[in-house]
């Protein structure tokens, strides 16, 4: 059974293959730390290195095998009281759901992950969900409500930009 540091050490060499756009690498050093802390009772982290999995498994092209992997890890930072994480792993099952072109349980659950964000604090992954819901609506033809989701976006980002201020303007106008 590996130790606490080990499997830090694992996930740290998991971070860097990612970085590195060693996406496979990436991912089955993941699912290894994952198993490592789950045999330790520690499924925060566990549940972290799933939703890192996730990830990686998106940036392959393997949607379903992302999905997979990050569902269910939402309870668990439900049960350890953290939104953010919460609402990164709601994310990544977005993300996975989009890929498979799943588009109106992408867009839920993209709303839920910006709920989660806001609770939490997180002006500016909040706006990064809502960019990606956003982007549902404009691939379903919804131009409208594409741009009121867009504006939610920008309005959440904690420091917005000059670019994102014009934006602003002309999605409202966009809107009218």
């Amino acid at each position: 059974m590996a130790t606490v540091s080990e499997l830090q050490k694992l996930s740290e060499n998991g971070k860097q293959a990612f970085e590195a756009g060693e996406y496979e690498s990436a991912a089955a050093i993941f699912e290894n730390a994952a198993q490592g802390y789950t045999s330790l009772n520690d499924h925060v982290n566990a549940a972290e290195l799933k939703n890192n999995r996730s990830v990686a498994l998106l940036k392959m092209g393997k949607a379903q095998e992302a999905l997979d992997a990050a569902l269910g890890t939402q309870e668990v930072f439900a049960q350890a009281r953290d939104l953010k994480r919460q609402g990164m792993a709601i994310g990544n099952q977005a993300a996975a759901l989009e890929a498979l072109k799943r588009y109106d349980e992408a867009y839920a659950a993209y709303e839920q992950s910006a709920g989660l964000f806001a609770q939490a604090g997180e002006g500016d992954l909040q706006s990064l969900v809502l960019k990606a819901a956003a982007g549902i609506k404009l691939k379903r033809g919804k131009v409208a409500e594409s741009a009121f989701k867009m504006i939610g976006s920008l309005e959440a980002k904690d420091k917005p930009s000059l670019f994102d201020r014009i934006l602003k303007f002309i999605l409202r106008f966009i809107q009218r």
